[in-house]
């Protein structure tokens, strides 16, 4: 009998391994570029964008509450980063490219849409993605990042969100990417037994490749704060129900930029403040984001 049960306990301990396997490497291609994502479970298809600087594990602990809720996940690389393609030149990052890159995942899966998720510039990508692509996506959950009319509000009006924007223009800056290490980029992670796989991931990477998103993208000091950089999408109405989340310690992106969002929703809104979380609010509040995310996304199933 013992050894019954031995074999049974060993049996479902196999089983349960099986069920956590690693998330399985694929690749997507757009218009010549190749782009890596980590693709795990079944069911609807929900996109993962990391932002700067970030890689795909970022969403590990997402990925693994919604793979259990019965969700198909996959985290790219965002082009530059870790494993994905790093084209050179700064117009390789212009938003159309990025957009595209979101596009050819989803097709990758076989799917015509997704639940985009995205955080910093994924989120950036992801509110375009919405924009532009409306036929790609069918949720969008949105971390960090204004909406661009918001973002574009505050740049042009509210004097600390110009000066913590003022990062940004030193990585618009020609050849500042000098100044940038793997382990300095890694210095935001705090678990000292996930910091290694974040070092090598940007030692993969390209630095130039990750200061063109500003290059290509951001809006050029205060004067052009009022219009969003050319790339962006001339309609700024989003289709698709939104959840919003923001740490209230970030000091990258003001809270304040998120006030109106709804306006440029037309579909259920959700806006979700953790007071003690920073930028990188997917690991400061992570089993909290992570229920959030899962909760809100199974109620508008």
């Amino acid at each position: 009998m013992i050894r019954i049960m031995l074999a049974a306990a060993a049996a479902l301990s196999l089983a349960g391994a099986a069920a956590q396997a690693a998330p399985q490497d694929k690749y997507a291609t757009n218009a010549g570029v190749k782009i890596h994502y980590a693709v795990e479970g079944k069911g609807p298809l929900v996109v993962l964008l990391h932002g700067f600087p970030d890689y795909w594990g970022t969403w590990k602990p997402l990925m693994a509450e919604l793979n259990k809720a019965g969700y198909r996940t996959a985290a790219l690389d965002l082009r530059g980063y870790n494993l994905s393609d790093k084209p050179e030149g700064e117009a390789a990052y212009a938003m159309p490219n990025l957009i595209g890159d979101v596009a050819a995942v989803v097709a990758a899966e076989g799917q015509k849409d997704a639940v985009v998720v995205g955080h910093d510039w994924g989120a950036a990508i992801a509110w375009q993605v919405a924009m532009n692509r409306p036929d790609v996506v069918n949720r969008l959950v949105i971390m960090s990042v204004p909406h661009p009319a918001g973002f574009a509000r505050e740049m042009a009006g509210n004097k600390a969100q110009q000066e913590n924007s003022q990062y940004a223009r030193n990585f618009q800056q020609p050849g500042f990417e000098k100044n940038l290490t793997a382990e300095g980029l890694a210095n935001w992670v705090k678990d000292p037994a996930e910091k290694p796989a974040y070092v090598e991931a940007f030692k993969r990477s390209d630095f130039t490749a990750m200061l063109n998103y500003y290059r290509a993208n951001y809006p050029r000091g205060t004067g052009q704060a009022t219009a969003p950089p050319p790339t962006m999408a001339m309609s700024n109405r989003v289709k698709v129900p939104t959840l919003v989340i923001h740490g209230m310690k970030d000091t990258a992106l003001n809270a304040a930029g998120h006030s109106g969002t709804w306006d440029y929703v037309d579909a259920d809104t959700t806006v979700v403040m953790f007071p003690n979380a920073a930028h990188f609010v997917q690991h400061d509040a992570r089993d909290q984001v992570n229920r959030t995310v899962r909760d809100w996304l199974v109620a508008h199933r």
